[in-house]
């Protein structure tokens, strides 16, 4: 059976991972085009270019999904199936190609979730439980039958980071268990159900401001579903500060929410109902500190008070 792997981002490699090490065959690995970063503008590529280029696999980086050319070579491979994790929207004329079709693997228990930033949304939003779904890919996004669901249970510590991570790992049994379904005619799948469909949109700088109006556990979700990126912002004396890691308490706010307390060791910030700690942040300019750190470049006699937008 010859594959087509489609992906970019570190979330994607254990899939294609895997899928060599159980030795299917991957014709091809289609990426984003190298891009320039930095200050010093060097031309960076992919997580998942760079898997394959320590692989020795076939690489093609379109600038565009809809040029004739990206797809005539596509069609001249013949492939069976195409894996989507992690890329971009394809068009029609790609994904209905191979033989046995194109499915995509998306972070959540679709159709809850449908969007560019799952992970971060379910998060934010304090839900208990997430997972990750493998669908057939169809023109609308993220509405394709449902192959494969695999659930996993979300920890009070857990961040984006940390669920990225399991989800990934959880990800690529699950791409794997579907080629295997797909390449012994086993597959069965179910419509989605579009009354329960909620919203994940890629989340942009603006979103990211924290609203200490807000009740304590909000904000610490709100906080760790940015963390560590895009990361939650706010500001403190004309300066953009991301907080990355918070504790609740059960201590109330007695102050106007966003102002901040120095207790011994201990950083808090008010909020609308309860003290919430700080434990790890970045101040403009410099690099990520714990608490204890900001405390002791601190005046303590000074009001510092985070603001919800600048």
């Amino acid at each position: 059976m010859r594959i087509i792997f489609m992906g970019t981002p570190l979330f994607a490699v254990p899939s294609l991972k895997i899928l060599l090490e159980n030795n299917h065959n991957i014709s091809c690995v289609v990426t984003v085009p190298d891009r320039k970063k930095g200050r010093g503008q060097s031309l960076t590529h992919s997580e998942v270019k760079e898997f394959a280029l320590n692989n020795g696999l076939k690489i093609l980086q379109p600038e565009k999904l809809n040029d004739k050319e990206f797809q005539d070579e596509i069609n001249s491979m013949s492939p069976d199936l195409i894996i989507v994790v992690a890329f971009r929207i394809l068009p029609k004329e790609i994904f209905t190609i191979p033989k046995l079709g194109s499915f995509n693997l998306h972070a959540s228990l679709l159709p809850k979730y449908r969007g560019a930033a799952p992970i971060n949304h379910a998060l934010i939003n304090g839900e208990k439980e997430t997972g990750v779904t493998s669908f057939f890919l169809r023109e609308k996004v993220d509405t394709g039958n449902i192959i494969l669901q695999k659930k996993i249970q979300i920890e009070d510590t857990d961040d984006a980071g940390s669920l990225h991570d399991k989800l990934s790992k959880l990800g690529a049994q699950t791409v794997l268990e579907t080629v295997e379904l797909i390449k012994n005619g086993d597959v069965k799948t179910f419509k989605q159900d579009d009354t329960l469909a909620s919203p994940a949109p890629k989340i942009f700088k603006e979103d990211c401001i924290i609203n200490w109006d807000k009740n304590v556990e909000e904000i610490y979700n709100f906080i760790r579903g940015h963390s560590p990126y895009p990361a939650a912002i706010t500001y403190l004396q004309n300066k953009i500060v991301k907080i990355f890691k918070t504790k609740i308490t059960e201590i109330p706010s007695n102050n106007t929410p966003g102002n901040l307390i120095i207790t011994g060791k201990q950083l808090f910030a008010n909020t609308r109902d309860m003290l919430l700690e700080i434990i790890e942040l970045q101040v403009e300019g410099k690099k990520r500190i714990t608490s204890m750190d900001f405390i002791n470049s601190s005046d303590r006699g000074k009001n510092y008070i985070f603001k919800n937008a600048d």
